[in-house]
């Protein structure tokens, strides 16, 4: 799905790690367009939510209190044993005032739905959802995956090839972003530098793994 900011800052079209985010999980739908604002207050009052529609189901209420927006996930999710369902708020894609809060749901065993909440970082402040608007993004992960790591802290220079790889870049781009001022230069000509994009190294060394686009599978309905 595109992001509307991307828009107003084209870089982004060419950055292959914001693409890939943007495309890691499925997107839950907003079914009626509705404004919501808070008034500052704790109470379960102090969100105001006015439906923009007389025919479509209102997903979003004022259940938790504290400036807490919630939609309800009209849906029960299953995993595989060992996977959780990280739920949160549509990567790459922010709102003024208001910001998505994001849960790591064990849905391999609970029997339980969940709800999608944001939190409204600005009082007095009408925020828009539309129709069709994505108010949730989730995506398996491995459970005890982090647990496993074991991360270290190691001087670049431990590793030649990889020192040497990182120097050869960052002289590469410095080189690069000077020449980028020069008229008529040859990087104005390319615009911009696209190792990573290409999965390759300064040496041209590609990498065997490397992927410029996810292509998630749709829900199908099954009986």
């Amino acid at each position: 799905m595109d992001r509307s900011f991307r828009d107003v800052t084209g870089f982004a079209y060419r950055c292959l790690p914001l693409n890939m985010a943007n495309a890691h999980g499925w997107m839950i739908l907003n079914a009626a367009p509705f404004t919501a604002e808070w008034d500052g207050t704790a109470g379960l009052d102090g969100v105001r939510i006015l439906s923009l529609s007389e025919s479509e189901p209102l997903y979003a209420a004022s259940h938790f209190g504290t400036g807490v927006l919630t939609f309800y996930v009209h849906a029960l999710f299953r995993t595989e044993p060992g996977y959780d369902l990280m739920v949160t708020g549509p990567l790459n894609m922010p709102k003024d005032a208001i910001q998505p809060l994001t849960g790591l749901v064990e849905t391999d065993w609970a029997p339980f739905t969940f709800t999608m909440n944001w939190i409204f970082t600005r009082k007095n402040t009408p925020v828009a959802f539309e129709r069709d608007e994505p108010f949730c993004m989730i995506y398996p992960v491995t459970r005890g995956l982090l647990e496993a790591v074991e991360p270290e802290i190691r001087p670049m220079t431990s590793d030649p090839e990889v020192y040497e790889g990182y120097t050869a870049y960052a002289e590469s781009r410095q080189a690069f972003k000077r020449d980028l001022l020069v008229p008529g230069s040859e990087a104005q000509r390319q615009e911009w530098q696209k190792h990573y994009f290409r999965g390759q190294t300064h040496s041209g060394a590609t990498a065997p793994d490397h992927r410029t686009k996810l292509t998630l599978k749709e829900f199908k309905p099954v009986r």
